[in-house]
């Protein structure tokens, strides 16, 4: 949930195919807006609103392979850029953003469960 009350909703699946697509749901008015897209499709993936108007995409599966991967959506602009990757691929884990800023990004799956957790 964005700070003005809007939902910023990343990726998933739809039957046999992963998405990159990304949408804003405005509850007061019950519409759906699409955004532009993620670099990557991602399913099982977490997203963090940082401090900065910013929000942080981790991980997940892209459909052939467990990723590494980041991107970063700028708020104001609507734009996706990809950002440094994580040292383990990832799906299912959590994502926290601490007091400082960071974020701390712990478990998840890649075959066998994780219990590795990474600073952003």
């Amino acid at each position: 949930v964005l700070n003005n009350g809007t939902v910023f909703v990343t990726g998933g699946s739809s039957y046999y195919s992963y998405l990159d697509s990304t949408e804003l749901y405005d509850p007061s008015a019950g519409l759906w807006t699409m955004t532009n897209i993620m670099e990557n499709p991602r399913y099982a993936h977490t997203a963090s609103l940082l401090t900065k108007g910013k929000i942080l995409v981790t991980g997940g599966w892209g459909g052939t392979s467990y990723l590494n991967s980041a991107e970063l959506y700028d708020i104001s602009v609507g734009n996706w850029a990809t950002t440094g990757n994580m040292n383990i691929a990832r799906e299912c884990h959590t994502s926290s953003v601490l007091p400082n800023g960071n974020v701390l990004v712990t478990g998840g799956l890649n075959f066998i469960p994780l219990n590795r957790s990474e600073l952003y």
